[in-house]
């Protein structure tokens, strides 16, 4: 634990948020590992959080003091080429895309400051708690996105590579489109049980299993396949497991290059998209939470004050104890 003093507003569009719910993420894990080259060392992490409005710049007019938020991962002005039209993790101003916790101090502390607060942050409505609205910032948002750019249709075979915090937010938010089929693989036994105990329709598999089952299928391979794991075969294991013109997304962030066999994927006519979420679906992703339509509360399997967060880094960098996901509370018990 480090102190370091409370934000303040630096710029009019400017929003102080004191975090009452974080959590840990995989790539707050990449960020202590090295492997985000953009991360300014020493920076606060944490960019999955909720909390309530405490100060706003003049210039803030979605927002007001006193408003629980949902924060989004991703900083955005709106304006540039790239927001205008949805992608707007590549928002050309100085802070934008992904700067909360990596390149601007982040939200595993009491506050946090948030730039573009009108687009960084979105209101929770009344009858959904803050563990509801945790992961809506970022894996969820993260989720939903893979889901709306895979094309997924009713009579496809969707195959989800990792269980996952955000194989499991992906999961749920691939369930929204009623594919024919979904097949989870996952490498971790008590995850898989995770899986088939909370979504018992969902077909759930092992790595070893995994192309077997793919060419086992009518057209060859799954229709589509989102590779959310991130492990050291899993980019290798997802084209292989798709069908000729399938679509694969790949949402993993990984600590290693990558190879692309281009020989030996010639002729299958694989469509790739790739790269970290466009977090623009806050409003509607809190929407489909208060209508019912997603419940990500299972997945926050252990909750720690903020002042024991060595001891979460490390179950939650473990996998210990049938980690899913970890939570920090602002108190210190």
């Amino acid at each position: 634990m480090l102190e370091k003093p409370k934000p303040e507003i630096l710029d009019q569009k400017d929003a102080i948020v004191k975090v009452t719910l974080s959590s840990i993420y995989s790539s707050d894990l990449h960020i202590k590992h090295g492997s985000v080259s953009r991360a300014v060392p020493g920076i606060t992490v944490g960019h999955e959080m909720v909390g309530i409005v405490e100060q706003v710049g003049t210039e803030v007019n979605t927002v007001s003091p006193g408003d629980r938020v949902a924060v989004n991962v991703e900083t955005f002005c709106g304006e540039c080429f790239f927001c205008k039209r949805g992608y707007v993790n590549n928002c050309t101003d100085t802070n934008g895309g992904w700067a909360l916790g990596c390149r601007i101090d982040g939200g595993q502390a009491e506050y946090v400051r948030v730039p573009y607060a009108d687009r960084g942050l979105n209101k929770i409505p009344d009858n959904v708690s803050d563990e509801q609205a945790l992961l809506v910032g970022d894996v969820l948002a993260t989720g939903f996105w893979a889901a709306r750019i895979s094309e997924i249709k009713e009579d496809d075979t969707v195959l989800i590579i990792g269980a996952g915090p955000t194989g499991l937010c992906t999961l749920q938010c691939v369930m929204l489109n009623n594919p024919e089929k979904i097949i989870v693989c996952e490498a971790s036994s008590e995850r898989r049980e995770f899986v088939t105990h909370h979504y018992p329709s969902v077909q759930v598999i092992t790595p070893g299993e995994c192309l077997d089952m793919a060419t086992a299928l009518n057209r060859g391979g799954a229709d589509v396949v989102i590779e959310v794991a991130g492990a050291e075969n899993t980019f290798d294991l997802a084209w292989k497991s798709a069908r000729p013109n399938a679509i694969v997304t790949v949402v993993a962030l990984y600590d290693k290059p990558q190879v692309l066999p281009l020989p030996q994927m010639y002729g299958k006519n694989l469509t790739f998209k790739t790269g970290g979420v466009d977090g623009c679906d806050c409003a509607e992703i809190l929407k489909l939470i208060e209508a019912g339509k997603i419940d990500t509360t299972p997945l926050i399997t252990h909750t720690f004050p903020l002042s024991r967060i060595a001891e979460a880094y490390w179950l939650f960098e473990n996998k210990g104890d049938g980690v899913i996901k970890v939570a920090l509370t602002a108190g210190n018990s």
